[in-house]
């Protein structure tokens, strides 16, 4: 027998497959990496210059100057109910250019099953109430070179594996490219980022009970159904300028601009066909040691409470700071997920490492 108190977000989660499989597709990878990168609202495919450059435009990673590099980053979203987690390691192969490995993590445990609080004879039983994870995994495999030794030209790419997991109940399994290039000049680095350019494939499979599948039934919602769920190509364009003032302090400034053909989206240039959406992001440090960063990013228009006819324009403001000591760099920084008049805020962590230079 199954209860109506038995709507577990078990049902909230696959019935929200079917609705919103193709457009948010791998929407937790649009989310970023590196508190660097948070702190300057994502405002980075010019600039990376770290092994976080794997994921924001792996041809940064010709940049890096330590042999081995390893980074660590936690976020909690929505007051701790979400985990965000990223680990990575890379190596400098010297002329052969350098290569990393990334593991990006978004999860929501401890969910509650309570498919079988009830028993058979209509009595509740708590002992029956298991536990269940709803996680997103993303494994990057990238690479970063030269287009020739010395030349202002980069290059790389980064070959993603995708799990999809939501408890014992489904799953997918999914993969993909990106691709991207880099030019530096002096203070001018410009940066072009092509994500999903092979159109990134996740294939679903569900496995249902009967009594699972009753909890559908009775509450409306569609049963889903093993399908196959794709990412469309994305490309976001980005340049930075970077000034000395004296011999301690630098402002380093970046204006991205991310460009999306899947269907029309809120953002600040929203249309059927294409979609814009701008980020900025600006940093400052003195003497290399310490960095102060601010960005804005996320732009969505929103509709009055009062006047629904009148529209305002929102955007979500980021602050962060870096300190450098050596080889370790530990960074921080503090999102503002705004949704209109009902904010949600984020700390983000990250930890850098560096090894040894890497050998002339």
């Amino acid at each position: 027998m199954i209860s109506k108190i038995q709507l577990s977000l078990l049902v909230l989660l696959l019935s929200s497959l079917t609705s919103y499989g193709q457009k948010y597709s791998n929407a937790f990878l649009e989310i970023g990496v590196g508190a660097r990168a948070h702190g300057q609202a994502g405002a980075l495919v010019a600039q990376s210059n770290d092994i976080s450059a794997a994921f924001w435009n792996p041809a940064g990673l010709a940049r890096l100057e330590t042999s081995f590099q390893a980074t660590a980053m936690h976020a909690e979203w929505f007051a701790g109910v979400a985990q965000y987690d990223y680990l990575a390691v890379g190596k400098n192969l010297g002329a052969k250019g350098f290569a990393s490995l990334s593991l990006v993590r978004l999860g929501i445990d401890k969910i509650p099953n309570t498919l079988r609080l009830v028993e058979p004879d209509g009595t509740i039983n708590y002992d029956n109430i298991t536990e269940f994870s709803a996680a997103d995994y993303a494994l990057l495999f990238s690479y970063g070179n030269l287009w020739k030794k010395n030349t202002a030209w980069s290059y790389g790419a980064s070959a993603k594996i995708i799990r999809r997991s939501i408890g014992p109940f489904g799953g997918a399994w999914g993969f993909g490219l990106d691709a991207g290039l880099q030019y530096q000049k002096g203070r001018f680095t410009a940066g072009l980022m092509a994500k999903d350019i092979t159109t990134t494939f996740n294939a679903w499979s569900f496995t249902l009970t009967d009594e699972e599948k009753d909890v559908f039934n009775q509450t409306g919602n569609e049963i889903p159904k093993s399908s196959i769920e794709i990412t469309k190509p994305s490309f976001i364009v980005g340049t930075s300028y970077k000034n000395a003032f004296g011999d301690k302090w630098t402002l380093l400034s970046e204006v991205d601009f991310a460009f999306t053909t899947d269907g029309q989206r809120n953002v600040l240039v929203s249309s059927k066909s294409i979609n814009i959406d701008p980020k900025l992001g600006i940093e400052a440090g003195y003497k290399k040691t310490v960095f102060l960063r601010a960005g804005i990013g996320q732009f969505q228009k929103i509709k009055d409470d009062i006047k629904p006819e009148v529209t305002h324009l929102i955007f979500q403001p980021n602050i962060g700071v870096g300190l450098q000591f050596k080889r370790i760099r530990l960074d921080y920084a503090f999102n503002n997920l705004n949704k209109a008049n009902n904010p949600f805020y984020a700390h983000i962590f990250s930890l850098i490492l560096d090894f040894e230079q890497k050998e002339e």
